[in-house]
């Protein structure tokens, strides 16, 4: 249902003739008086539920922060002073994985509150405003100014501004705003159906074969099921138990991810923010090498004896149903030492992408059925055992093989942590020449120049350790254009796998976003375009938004989507919260549609107005196709985790500018 909700609200948000600007918080004020002279005055804001707003209190920082709630006065030395700060309830303290830091925000409903003192005893009205900004798990608006005129009789109300006032000069510098986009009725919002369930199962499934074809899982194959066809009354039940064995299989990997739907639904950004959290994927890391010189029969990594002889036991006295259950989870703790590190790499793989606990489940039912199949089909046709390769060598070659691959899957989490804190230490091509490296000592290995503790001596090459000592090789080769700095170094069979091209020894940094060149005044961007004769991508952002952050971290630094971005679109990013003033000839006030007037005095102020004018949306991030003739090349799109999904928008987009 989760899913659901999100794709209908991307839906909502992103179809011009569904899109709508977005009011999920109501302020209300009032005033109180303590005694002769002294007033409380109080704010109140009613939040949607799911929305938040933050704290006064952020901490006072160099990096980006989420936008403080803020309270101004127009007290004057003449008029009143304040006594003491503008209080606030405790709210909810909580660490941010994209900020990278503790933030407090409240949700539901808030009450902030300011003691006055009166000097001018004749005044009677206190006037203030809110400076805030909410967000929600998908989205952040861009900030606001709502103003209240206080009576000190005890009414309060919000002041909508005086329409009046608005001139000639501020008409005309609104009307400037609206750029007047074409083409809202050729783009109606595409379905987009998620594969990327179907894509983890199918790796889970391809991560279980490769877990039959270990020394801990082959050998039980023929064992297991000669067990159920000779030991039963007949060879229809022993047909019958060897099945249910392989089922149970299946159903005990499926409950293995249950614990994680668990963790889910109590916070979804345990699982969600795995990707960008810097401590996770280090210890990601440190677990892959560990699993890695385990796979080169250095150590053993298994489960406590006690526990397999535990079930192996109650397997044997229990019989039946529940005995064959038994027997199926003995099996997955005694393959434990060679499942282990194939299950990790599920794991960590399923955890880093924004299906979470739901892309668990169906990478690991994929690595159930895997496992349970051969136990079914042997049951089902026992004269296929013949034809089984008998137990022996290679089997220690598939582990060592395996090991390797866990090395080089070890460094994509360091990473992704060198990714998330601009270490440095891992650019692109230090990543790659770690990855030629690994394959060339896996090369060496299969063509026997290296060998571990539990290989035995060769004295002749097989033909699928040739085969695969080829294969690999092959792949080295096709790696080392990406050392170079030249076009033939966007690896695009490895997309996602290495750091983004952008990422690099050879590039210089750039004043956009993940050293994009980016355009922050919209008119400057369009005249770019016209002259590049290229399509422009507006990015409505924010310094303060959380998931503007996890696009450019999760979904631009794809290395196919940073490419485009670089080479194809002229990038406009247009900051909504952005609080540098504007000069006092650009300044002006916007009569908005339900008769308030806005002051437009920032540049956030300018852009937040003009992404509500020509495209009634209101939330961020928020992206927009069009030519420098203002023609929409594509629908509109919001967050979209999906790179699949977000490169597909691109490509049209740029495919239609061609037409």
């Amino acid at each position: 249902m989760k899913y659901f909700i999100i794709l209908l609200t991307t839906f909502l948000f992103s179809n011009p003739f569904f899109a709508q600007t977005l009011d999920p918080i109501q302020w209300e004020a009032n005033i109180e008086k303590e005694s002769e002279g002294i007033y409380q005055l109080y704010f109140k804001a009613t939040l949607d539920k799911g929305w938040h707003l933050y704290s006064q209190n952020e901490a006072e920082t160099d990096e980006i922060t989420p936008t403080p709630t803020e309270f101004t006065f127009n007290n004057t030395d003449e008029t009143y002073s304040l006594v003491g700060e503008t209080l606030e309830p405790k709210g909810i303290e909580k660490y941010d994985n994209i900020f990278e830091m503790d933030v407090k925000y409240f949700e539901d409903e808030v009450t902030f509150s300011q003691k006055i003192k009166l000097i001018d005893k004749d005044l009677k009205t206190v006037k203030a405003e809110v400076f805030f900004s909410v967000c929600d798990d998908e989205k952040c608006l861009a900030p606001e100014i709502v103003e209240f005129d206080l009576n000190l009789t005890g009414e309060a109300t919000e002041n909508k501004g005086d329409v009046a006032s608005i001139s000639a000069n501020d008409r005309s510098k609104s009307k400037a705003l609206d750029i007047g986009v074409k083409g809202w009725d050729v783009f109606p919002k595409e379905d987009v159906t998620d594969k990327s369930y179907l894509t983890i199962f199918i790796l889970g499934f391809l991560g279980g074969l490769i877990a039959l074809l270990t020394p801990c899982v082959f050998p039980m194959i023929p064992l297991t099921v000669s067990f159920f066809t000779k030991s039963a009354k007949n060879r229809k039940k022993g047909t019958f138990n060897a099945i249910l064995y392989g089922f149970f299989i299946f159903v005990i990997y499926l409950l293995l991810s249950i614990p994680f739907h668990l963790l889910d639904s109590l916070d979804p950004e345990i699982l969600n923010n795995i990707s960008t959290n810097v401590t996770l994927n280090i210890i990601f890391f440190i677990i892959f090498i560990v699993f890695a010189i385990s796979f080169f029969g250095y150590f053993e990594i298994t489960l406590p004896a006690s526990w397999s002889n535990s079930l192996d036991d109650k397997a044997n006295s229990i019989g039946g149903v529940v005995g064959i259950f038994f027997m199926a989870l003995t099996l997955a703790l005694v393959s434990f030492s060679c499942t282990g590190p194939i299950l990790g790499s599920l794991l960590g793989g399923s955890l880093s992408s924004d299906g979470g606990a739901i892309q668990l489940s169906f990478g690991m039912g994929g690595f159930g059925l895997a496992l349970a199949l051969p136990f079914g089909l042997f049951a089902l046709f026992p004269n296929w055992l013949n034809s089984l390769p008998k137990s022996g060598g290679w089997l220690n070659t598939v582990k060592v093989v395996l090991g390797f691959i866990e090395l080089a899957l070890a460094f994509k989490f360091l990473s992704n942590a060198d990714l998330v804190e601009h270490w440095g230490i891992l650019k692109r091509e230090i990543f790659i020449a770690i990855w030629i490296i690994i394959g060339i000592a896996m090369t060496l290995y299969l063509f026997g120049k290296i060998r571990f503790p539990h290989d035995g001596p060769i004295k002749q090459l097989s033909t699928g350790r040739k085969t695969l000592g080829i294969l690999t090789l092959a792949f080295v080769i096709y790696l080392t254009p990406g050392l170079t700095n030249t076009a033939y170094a966007n690896l695009k069979l490895l997309s996602g796998f290495p750091p983004p091209l952008f990422y690099s020894v050879y590039e210089k940094e750039a004043h956009g976003p993940l050293g994009l060149n980016a355009y922050t005044d919209f008119e400057e961007g369009v005249r770019a375009a016209k002259l590049q004769n290229k399509p422009i991508m507006i990015d409505f952002t924010g310094w303060a938004c959380v998931n503007c952050r996890k696009m450019e971290e999760q979904v631009w630094s794809y290395p196919e989507i940073i490419d485009i971005l670089k080479n194809e679109y002229v990038l406009i990013s247009l900051y909504v919260d952005d609080r540098e003033g504007l000069s006092q000839e650009e300044q002006f006030k916007f009569l908005k549609p339900d008769g308030r007037v806005k002051n437009i005095r920032t540049i956030g102020d300018k852009w937040a107005t003009f992404q509500t004018l020509n495209f009634e949306n209101n939330s961020q991030p928020y992206y927009v196709l069009i030519d420098s003739d203002m023609n929409l090349l594509n629908t509109t799109t919001a967050y979209t985790p999906d790179t699949n999904e977000y490169l597909k928008w691109l490509k049209t987009g740029l495919k239609n500018f061609k037409k």
